[in-house]
């Protein structure tokens, strides 16, 4: 028997938010914050919305959990124009802000080529994403919103042009940045639940777990061929004292941990992989699949962890 499908129809965006302040409303909100965090890998949290800059307002002011990097977020449920973009640039200065969020409806193939030009000619630190907004129905159900991002940071393009204008990168820096942009790609088109920050030529990689009191690092040791997973406390041993004490109850979960409580105010606790070889591309799906692994599992466990011990 054939089964009968249903047909899916876009729905124009000024049908559900008639002016744009109410979409900035629907966005501020925690689900949807996390939705579009997803696409863009990473981890949104609200600060206010309609924030003053001088004579402007940006449309959400966020920061990215874990990090507490700045973030803006400017809609427009039309066309992309210049007065935007104006807007866009002076928020970003502003607020100091990391992360540079456009959504729009449609954009002019300018506007693409400007933020591509952003994000290729600022410091490593600044990132710039182009959104485009849609909306989605099949057989007359609720309208879905989609977000599409056109535009985001070159990573591996940009860190080499920062590196270089430092000094010529080692090649042993250009293999860790290798490895992980490469984990970066792979854990996107695994699952939408692990978001990684973006890789540097350095042995960690943070990941955000949704607290400002510790966060997780992957690690690496190419000389003694090891990988590794960190829940790292930098400032908080009332924090770190507190896992030590659940240690029975969090083991059942991940399994054994090491723990390390350094002789000044930042500790950790950890698991790790040997036999790691960094020049041996034919395994790099065997570390990226415990890397993931070892995520979700450690964000799993310790996202309520921090949250019922903050609040």
């Amino acid at each position: 028997m054939t089964k009968i499908l249903g047909k899916i129809n876009e729905v124009d965006l000024r049908e559900v938010w008639s002016k744009e302040p109410e979409f900035t409303t629907w966005l501020g909100k925690e689900e949807n914050l996390t939705a579009l965090g997803d696409e863009l890998g990473l981890d949104l949290a609200l600060i206010t919305t309609e924030a003053d800059v001088g004579d402007f307002n940006v449309d959400i002011l966020a920061e990215e959990s874990g990090t507490g990097s700045k973030v803006i977020i400017e809609n427009q449920l039309e066309v992309t124009d210049h007065d935007h973009l104006g807007k866009l640039i002076t928020y970003a200065s502003g607020h100091d802000a990391k992360y540079i969020i456009w959504i729009f409806r449609e954009m002019r193939d300018e506007h693409r080529q400007s933020i591509d030009w952003l994000n290729e000619h600022t410091t490593e630190d600044v990132n710039f994403f182009g959104v485009k907004l849609e909306l989605w129905q099949i057989a007359g159900s609720e309208p879905a919103p989609k977000f599409d991002v056109l535009c985001r940071p070159n990573n591996w393009a940009k860190t080499v042009k920062y590196q270089s204008e430092q000094g010529e990168p080692s090649e042993g820096k250009l293999k860790k940045l290798n490895f992980w942009t490469k984990l970066n790609e792979y854990a996107r088109n695994r699952t939408r639940e692990v978001k990684l920050q973006k890789g540097l030529p350095q042995h960690w990689l943070n990941v955000a777990v949704g607290s400002s009191d510790a966060h997780m690092s992957l690690w690496m040791d190419t000389r003694k061929q090891m990988l590794g997973i960190q829940l790292y406390v930098p400032d908080n041993k009332e924090l770190y004292n507190h896992i030590c004490e659940n240690k029975e109850k969090i083991e059942k979960e991940l399994g054994k941990l090491e723990y390390h409580d350094t002789s000044g105010k930042a500790a950790y606790v950890a698991q790790y992989l040997n036999d790691f070889d960094i020049d041996d591309q034919g395994n790099y799906e065997k570390y990226f699949d415990w890397l993931v692994d070892r995520t979700l599992a450690f964000n799993k466990i310790f996202r309520p962890f921090l949250k019922s011990y903050k609040d």
